[in-house]
């Protein structure tokens, strides 16, 4: 039965795959809008209120942990594109595990965005950014951007299928982008007004960020934020992965 599943997944992974070889436009923009941000932010905007130090050391961490939450726009279109053509309705129709057209989505989205990870980190090197944290603490650090991303993918399906259509895909991402700017990837939150530099600390990527800073060694890492930096997403998995699934099984009922 594992094996049964763990097939279709893959099925619906190289689908997925395949998507980005005809249409490598696509992917090549989620690939350079982070690095365009890193410049723009690092460089053209410059500062970064109430940052001690050299601003980029602490700017890399913070945008590695903002990547990890944009980019759903494209996973949310090529969902309700999926539904708006009928094409989830013949999926359901076959004799396939229950989500594996759902697990395809994310496994694909996953390796794009640890290519995303890895460009952005080749940048950040080629403009003079360290890690100081060692290999261990590197790859735990990517781990942890890694399942921020895992969590947040799984948003983007549910609120995908929530949708249905792809011209709601505009209005729902919307969403997406306070929760990236409202967070400490570009500014200390010691430097803004208490109520906002609260709800900044309890932004789920703002415990990413911080956590991969700790690790990293850079500007502004904080001890002791790494089990929040891993309850948060587990605890969005625990509601959205179920959700999206329940609402996948439900289409068309």
């Amino acid at each position: 039965m594992t094996a049964y599943v763990l097939t279709d997944c893959w099925t619906m992974t190289r689908r997925e795959l395949a998507h980005w070889a005809r249409q490598p436009g696509q992917a090549l923009v989620a690939l350079v809008f982070p690095v365009m941000l890193l410049l723009m932010f690092g460089y053209l905007v410059g500062g970064g209120r109430g940052v001690a130090g050299d601003y980029v050391d602490y700017l890399v961490p913070g945008m590695l942990a903002l990547t990890m939450a944009f980019g759903l726009e494209g996973t949310m279109l090529n969902v309700t594109q999926d539904l708006d053509k009928g094409v989830m309705d013949r999926f359901r129709s076959l004799p396939m595990a229950d989500g594996a057209v759902l697990v395809g989505r994310s496994a694909a989205d996953m390796l794009q965005s640890a290519a995303g990870l890895a460009l952005l980190t080749g940048v950040s090197y080629a403009l003079g950014w360290r890690a100081h944290g060692g290999t261990g603490a590197f790859l735990a650090a990517v781990g942890l951007l890694l399942l921020l991303r895992f969590a947040m993918l799984w948003v983007g399906i549910h609120l995908a299928l929530v949708a249905g259509r792809p011209e709601m895909v505009q209005a729902v991402q919307i969403l997406v982008w306070p929760v990236g700017f409202l967070s400490n990837a570009f500014a200390v939150p010691d430097s803004m007004p208490d109520w906002l530099g609260t709800a900044v600390r309890w932004n789920p990527l703002s415990r990413t960020a911080t956590a991969v800073r700790d690790l990293l060694g850079g500007q502004g890492g904080e001890p002791g934020h790494v089990w929040a930096a891993v309850a948060w997403p587990l605890g969005l998995l625990a509601v959205f992965f179920p959700l999206a699934v329940r609402k996948f099984a439900r289409l068309g009922r």
